[in-house]
């Protein structure tokens, strides 16, 4: 039985830490890509080849016949190797130039360039996340999370007076800021990585919507829990290890709409009248597409 609370005291001490370090993951920066250089021609196997066309109707004993033979499907194969290597290559060009254009494209913030490129970034997130518009140099988020059930323990391990371990029960006002964490720790995660590979993006708009369920009709129905406008400059010199995401949120943001409860902290859906913008932006977003990802 201890054995058993022990383990069940780890794995919830490991979905805490999980959700105050979402926000410190790093993301290498975009650089302009490069061709790989193609894997020379086998020599060997068309050696091979010729030899045995060469070769074909000349007794093993007549041993000049089979040496000029072999001379030629030498020179063939030399000319082969050469005519193939020379294809390679021309194809290596041709797909470095088409890398050169895209990679122009992407740090002039061409749309539809960036768009396609952070969809594939996205692909792999654990909060569903897509990017939704393009101008100028600002990138419109979204970010899909769960509810707060899904994600914070009900009971979080602690120590008691004696030492014993317990499994304490969290408040509502804890297990909203730890909820809090995560979906800060969802923005920034995903800022970063559109930052990363979107080089030339100076600032992102992100709405946060949580999943509320089907409705009647079978389709999904969506709250905003926040918003905010956060540019790549405010987030230079941020100290990550040492910041929990909420706190960079607050301090980085340069528009940021969010409506807590004032007893608990809870985040409740935000009201959407006389936000015409951010209900465009919702309004826009694939909801079947990004809640089956």
């Amino acid at each position: 039985m201890q054995a058993q609370r022990a383990e069940e005291a780890q794995q919830l001490a490991q979905a805490f830490l999980r959700i105050l370090d979402l926000h410190r993951v790093n993301f290498p920066a975009a650089t302009p890509p490069v061709a790989p250089e193609p894997a020379p021609p086998d020599r060997v196997s068309i050696l091979k080849h010729y030899e045995q066309h060469a070769l074909a109707g000349i007794g093993f004993f007549e041993r000049t016949k089979r040496a000029q033979a072999k001379q030629r499907a030498a020179q063939w194969t030399d000319a082969e190797v050469q005519r193939r290597w020379t294809t390679l290559l021309e194809q290596q060009a041709s797909w470095q130039r088409y890398l050169d254009r895209r990679w122009q494209q992407m740090c002039s913030n061409d749309p539809g360039v960036v768009l396609e490129t952070l969809e594939e970034a996205f692909e792999d997130n654990e909060a569903p996340s897509a990017a939704i518009g393009v101008t100028g140099d600002e990138v419109s988020l979204v970010v899909l999370v769960p509810t707060v059930e899904q994600v914070v323990p009900e009971r979080m391990p602690t120590t008691t007076q004696a030492g014993n371990l317990s499994l304490r029960k969290l408040s509502q006002r804890h297990r909203a800021a730890y909820y809090k964490q995560f979906v800060c720790g969802q923005v920034l995660v995903t800022l970063r990585e559109a930052f990363a590979v979107a080089p030339a993006i100076g600032s992102a708009r992100v709405a946060v919507l949580r999943h509320d369920g089907p409705d009647s009709y079978g389709k999904p129905r969506v709250s905003c829990l926040l918003a905010t406008k956060i540019h790549r400059a405010s987030l230079q010199g941020v100290r990550w290890a040492e910041s929990d995401a909420a706190s960079i949120v607050e301090d980085t943001s340069t528009e940021l709409l969010r409506n807590p409860r004032a007893r608990t902290g809870e985040l409740l859906p935000v009201t959407l009248a006389g936000e015409p913008a951010l209900s465009e932006l919702i309004n826009a977003v694939d909801l079947a597409e990004l809640t089956n990802r």
